[in-house]
């Protein structure tokens, strides 16, 4: 069912990730999580396939499925979240302003959202593999008041951008807009929608300046564990048609996550290693 063509971890030249003496959640690494029964990991892998066989026949997959990659080509981007001392991942800067922002040569990509949809445990998720990150998660809304920089060795920089709406840092909009219009090296900004609760009003917003923008970017659903599967279907389906309609720079796709269970976590890190040129997938196509 996923092509289980492994890469082997220790052939000479190949990054060997060295685990930290910090505890490491038992799925933080695919190579791990692959050995629990297939039906677990198509969950783990593609979290859109637990929700198929919920929704009516004339409803269109193809939009949930343009990304698929390979189990191989997830193992391979799996290897850019490991530090090694070749491939240091750190927490790097914060900054308030453009003029603090650090100039970066490598591709970025950031993540914004409401206050308290869940952007700083997700991007803990995604470095669970190195917990000596420190990425801060609050359960206050707004504890992120500024934009925090995180190198991934040379290959790319994740940013953890202040949340907007309740709570959020009273020049939210003079320190978000412009890093959005002028940051060169930004190659995808990831827009966070709680799946538990589905689009709000701040949200619109957000998508809006983003539409205003032009640049890509792609809705990530977070919490999906959260509700039951009938309103996160609901939730999910009202947000594939305003993209479809109200939208143009937004990937079809988006992206179903739960920091909590690691659902959809190995599929961002591909999503962002590709997006970022840091890896050649031999594969999308659904498997």
């Amino acid at each position: 069912m996923f092509g289980l063509r492994l890469c082997p971890w220790l052939q000479p030249g190949i990054r060997v990730c060295t685990v930290s003496l910090q505890t490491v959640h038992k799925l933080a690494s695919l190579q791990k999580a692959k050995t629990l029964p297939p039906k677990k990991v198509q969950s783990l892998l593609y979290p859109f396939s637990g929700l198929e066989g919920y929704l009516d026949r004339s409803v269109d997959r193809t939009q949930f499925q343009l990304f698929h990659p390979s189990l191989e080509d997830m193992l391979e981007a799996e290897k850019l979240f490991c530090s090694t001392p070749a491939h240091k991942i750190d927490y790097y800067v914060s900054a308030e302003r453009m003029d603090h922002v650090p100039a970066l040569k490598q591709p970025e990509v950031c993540f914004i959202g409401r206050s308290n949809v869940g952007k700083s445990s997700l991007i803990k998720g995604l470095f669970s593999l190195t917990p000596e990150v420190e990425v801060r998660v609050s359960k206050t809304p707004g504890h992120t008041k500024k934009m925090n920089f995180f190198r991934v060795g040379k290959a790319f920089t994740i940013v953890d951008m202040p949340g907007y709406g309740h709570k959020a840092p009273q020049d939210f909009v003079d320190m978000v807009e412009p890093y959005l219009y002028t940051r060169k090296n930004l190659a995808r900004t990831f827009l966070l929608v709680d799946g538990s609760v589905g689009l709000q009003r701040a949200d619109m917003i957000a998508l809006e300046m983003c539409e205003e923008i032009r640049r890509p970017y792609v809705i990530v659903v977070t919490k999906i564990d959260k509700c039951g599967q009938g309103a996160l279907l609901t939730n999910l389906l009202n947000l594939q048609d305003v993209v479809k309609r109200q939208t143009t720079s937004c990937f079809p796709q988006p992206m179903l996550v739960s920091s909590l269970h690691f659902w959809g976590i190995y599929l961002l890190r591909c999503f962002i290693a590709h997006v970022t040129g840091s890896i050649k997938l031999t594969d999308t196509s659904q498997s």
